[in-house]
This record gives C-alpha cells, structure tokens and sequence, in this order.
C-alpha cells in the first residue's frame, strides 16, 4: 500500500473513530499497554482501543509522568496500531515538550488516529495557563490539517484531579477549559478526576461537545449509568493493567511456590 492509500485509510479510520462519539451511547474503549492487549480488546468486540501512558510506561519499566522515552512510547503506539484494525487513541500526556509540528509528524508515522493531551505538567503537577494550552491545542490541530492528518484530539483538563480550587470552581474551571479546548480544534473533553454523578451530568450539560469519563474497575457507576448521564465516551486508564498485573503477583504467582 503506498503512502497516500495509508493515509486515506487512516482517515476513514479516524472519521468512523470520531463518529463513535455519541452522548448517551458511549464509545468504551478498553486501555491497552501492548500489542497483546489490544488484540485481546479487539477479539472481545471494542471497536476501538485506547492506550495509558501509565501502563505502557510501566510496562517499559518507567514511572508516569513523561518518564519514558519519548520514542519508546510511539513505539508501543506503533505496535498497537499495526496489531489491530480497530482505532487506536494514545495517552500522549502533555505532548512530551514536542513543539506541534514535530508531535504531529512524529505522531501520523504511528498509524494511531487519535491522542489525549492533557493540561497540567507531568513533572509537577501544575496547571497549564488556559491560553498557553488553547494555542498548544490549537497549533496541534494546526500541523495535523497542514499534515493531511484527521487526528481526533481527546483535550484532558485537571482541574479535578489537581483539586484547583473549591468543588465548585473546578467545575467552573472544566467547563471553561473544555468549551476552550474545542474551540482550539478538540474533539472531546476529559475532565480526568470526578465520578460525582451530579458533577458529570452538569459537566455535559456545560461543555459544548462530547465528554470522556474515566472509569475504574471498581467504579461504582456503571457503563449503563455514565450512558444515562450523556458521557459520549468511557475509558478506563491504568486499572485495567494494574487489576491484571495485580492478580498475576498475588494470585498466579503464590499459586506456584504452594
């Protein structure tokens, strides 16, 4: 196949990736951390695959947080992609201090159709200026239309998770960052840290697009009951590879010294 048939199939890929986007019937797209994974999550029947930065980061052997080399974690990217025929979207962190054009042109090279960016510093924890990531965002999406790329930009703010403020100014903050994000060319919104109900429901109501909620295994919500709520999209983060990875140290593990 030559490049431009690739890149025509990665559009289609990232057009149908998109339109699984739908309030109150959730894309729910299992993180893998391997090729093995996504295969797995594929043969299950998830019509797409999303990746953790911090599973894949442990599975290199690193912490979270951008730790990991830069190429290390497209190269997972790559092989996840290359493994399934499902989309694959990566937890990209916050860009790894890769300025718009390199991170797209680094990125489409994955045969990945879309990424999460979030909006706080890895290394430090500290919230990103609003405009400082609307023109990161921006510039992203940018590079991937001057690019020929259709990337499906998953815009996380952490404002909840980084407990910016009372409860009700983080759901101010979220809610302003979001409906900025996508105006900068984001399609969804990820408001990571929050599992209220009452909190979730006023965020779809406020943010203008679809919303990503992130859900444990131990989650107390259901799929059904995010669905009911108008999420558009549910992933799962590192609990999936932390529940297996867990089970394979307390359970498989002592099994075989008994």
């Amino acid at each position: 196949m030559d490049a431009e048939a690739h890149r025509n199939k990665d559009k289609d890929k990232a057009k149908a990736f998109r339109a699984l986007h739908v309030p109150g019937r959730p894309l729910v797209a299992p993180n893998g951390w391997d090729a093995a994974s996504a295969k797995i999550i594929e043969r299950v029947g998830f019509p797409a695959v999303a990746t953790s930065s911090a599973a894949v980061s442990a599975c290199l052997g690193w912490e979270d947080g951008e730790a990991a080399p830069v190429e290390a974690m497209l190269a997972t990217a790559s092989g996840m992609a290359r493994a399934v025929s499902v989309p694959v979207t990566v937890d990209f962190e916050r860009g790894y201090h890769l300025p718009p054009e390199e991170l797209v042109e680094r990125f489409a090279a994955t045969g990945a159709v879309g990424l999460n960016i979030e909006d706080s510093d890895p290394a430090t924890g500290a919230i990103v200026e609003i405009s400082e990531q609307v023109k990161f965002l921006r510039g992203v999406r940018r590079a991937a239309v001057a690019a020929g790329l259709d990337l499906v930009i998953n815009a996380r703010t952490d404002a909840f998770l980084r407990r910016v403020g009372t409860p009700e100014e983080q759901l101010a903050n979220s809610v302003e960052r979001g409906n900025r994000y996508l105006d900068a060319g984001a399609d969804c919104v990820y408001p990571l840290g929050t599992g209220e109900p009452t909190t979730i429901e006023k965020l779809v109501q406020r943010i203008d697009g679809p919303l990503n909620v992130a859900r444990g295994v131990q989650s107390p919500l259901t799929v059904a009951e995010l669905a009911s709520l108008g999420v558009a999209r549910v992933t799962f983060g590192p609990s999936l590879q932390r529940h297996v990875y867990s089970w394979f140290e307390t359970e498989a593990l002592p099994s075989l010294l008994a």
